[in-house]
């Protein structure tokens, strides 16, 4: 766990509810946003990067592809030890709705296809490709026709194809967003541009250097969809972000942009549609139960690139940051670059370094090696030292319940660690325990140190077996 200061949570009751008819969102609400329940301010710690443009890094020597890059089903290598390929080739692939191919982010030569250290914790079958340096295209890579003679099933064909995936943290296949059952009218369109996890920039930087491929990737998704409108959500600790983005979307009239009070985690799906909209998704539901999609600013632009240059998805922006770190920057990388290449990039792994944490301090996982690759879903590299991690031992809860004040998702988070720990999963289930979003607030508020995020997470996971046992 991360030592933290200065928890403020202001309650506010919601002023709107949810109503089944479509309506349009007063002008007021996009200045003036109402807010979930619970929810707190961690110190953000952006300062140590937003300012720093995208600096784009060499490719790796040797790019590590792991077949498993997203929600749904593991991909399988298309292609063999010692074949050679392009930047932008596909190199796994499956047959099935969910889940998303996996390219090659250089040109070379497959060496090995085996099991490597993924950034989840565990070993993956990956294929390793040498570089010949020489970032030779696939034959395939070539941009497609303008958008407006693009049909709903060609874009979804196009993302699909790319691989594209929610570039957020969830990775979830974006191609299936966009094809929502017929029976689920949708009617806006959000792109996240919250970013409330502390010390991330990436978002921050795009919407900044690229607004305008933010809301033309936008304009992509909205057509499959057949949304008829859309909100840009961002932060208002984002003030360049925000200007960029409406000076991008002007001239847009069913594209507004939405600014939104600073408090985490702002950015999760059902949170925001809950600020923005008033409506409530249900338990064990999805947005477009609500007549929403919601996609991050890193996909919107994933899209762009896929329609304009043809290119897959084969490379994404990373904040490596930490008040350690030399030089915290916001940079383009391959996926499968690894990512103590990121670290030299950085100025070195510093010599009192505690922790490697791939993603925020809330949400991400800490790793055990630096030969991780970059993924689609890599965010960040957030490097701590002895003096920001708290290493004390947890004790027994107290029932003070500001897990309880604090979640924002409605849970019991102290009675869901108890009966994790006692493997009590039957009374996690009955608990809501799925509908948790991980964001770690219950491990951050708690002042026993319980790791109560970490046991709901086994919980969901001996949940989801026990489902998937039984059919």
């Amino acid at each position: 766990m991360i030592q933290h200061e200065n928890i403020r949570v202001k309650a506010q009751k919601p002023r709107f509810t949810y109503s089944r008819r479509r309506a349009k969102i007063p002008p007021v609400m996009l200045n003036l946003m109402k807010r979930f329940a619970g929810g707190i301010h961690p110190k953000g710690e952006k300062e140590l990067c937003c300012d720093a443009p995208i600096r784009k890094i060499k490719p790796p020597q040797k790019a590590v592809i792991p077949l498993i890059q997203h929600a749904g089903v593991p991909c399988e290598p298309l292609v063999n030890v010692g074949d050679e390929v392009k930047l932008g080739q596909p190199v796994g692939d499956v047959q099935k709705f969910i889940t998303a191919p996996v390219h090659s982010s250089v040109s070379g030569k497959v060496v090995k296809i085996a099991d490597h250290p993924h950034p989840n914790g565990s070993k993956v079958k990956s294929v390793i490709i040498e570089s010949d340096s020489r970032d030779e295209k696939h034959f395939s890579v070539k941009p497609y026709p303008e958008l407006e003679q693009l049909s709903k099933q060609d874009i979804r064909r196009i993302v699909r194809a790319a691989g594209i995936v929610g570039m957020g943290g969830a990775a979830f296949p974006t191609h299936v967003k966009l094809d929502p059952p017929h029976d689920k009218e949708i009617e806006y369109y959000i792109i996240n541009g919250a970013e409330c996890e502390p010390y991330l920039t990436t978002d921050n930087r795009t919407m900044i250097e690229r607004a305008n491929d933010v809301v033309y990737g936008l304009k992509a998704m909205m057509k499959p969809s057949d949304a008829g409108e859309a909100i840009i959500a961002i932060e208002e600790n984002k003030p360049r972000a925000i200007e960029m983005m409406r000076k991008a979307a002007e001239g847009e009239k069913n594209i507004k942009v939405a600014s939104l009070k600073t408090i985490y985690p702002q950015g999760g799906e059902k949170q925001l549609i809950k600020s923005l909209l008033g409506r409530e998704v249900p338990s064990g539901g999805l947005p477009m139960d609500v007549r929403v999609i919601v996609n991050n600013v890193g996909t919107a632009v994933a899209v762009a690139d896929a329609i304009k240059t043809g290119m897959p998805l084969v490379e994404r922006v990373v904040t490596v940051t930490g008040k350690s770190v030399k030089r915290p920057s916001n940079l383009l990388v391959r996926i499968g670059t690894p990512i103590s290449q990121l670290i030299e990039e950085c100025g070195g792994l510093p010599e009192d370094a505690r922790k490697v944490i791939l993603g925020g301090p809330m949400t991400g996982l800490a790793q055990w090696s630096l030969d991780v690759p970059v993924i689609k879903g890599t965010s960040g590299i957030l490097i701590l030292t002895g003096g920001e991690v708290d290493e004390a031992e947890a004790e027994a809860c107290i029932r003070c319940a500001k897990c309880v004040d604090h979640c924002p998702s409605g849970l019991l988070p102290n009675f869901l660690g108890d009966y994790s720990e006692a493997e009590r999963y039957d009374e996690c289930e009955r608990l809501s325990a799925l509908d948790c979003i991980e964001c770690g607030i219950c491990s951050y508020v708690c002042p026993t140190r319980r790791n109560l995020t970490q046991l709901i997470k086994l919980a969901k996971a001996e949940i989801t077996k026990k489902r998937k046992k039984n059919g």
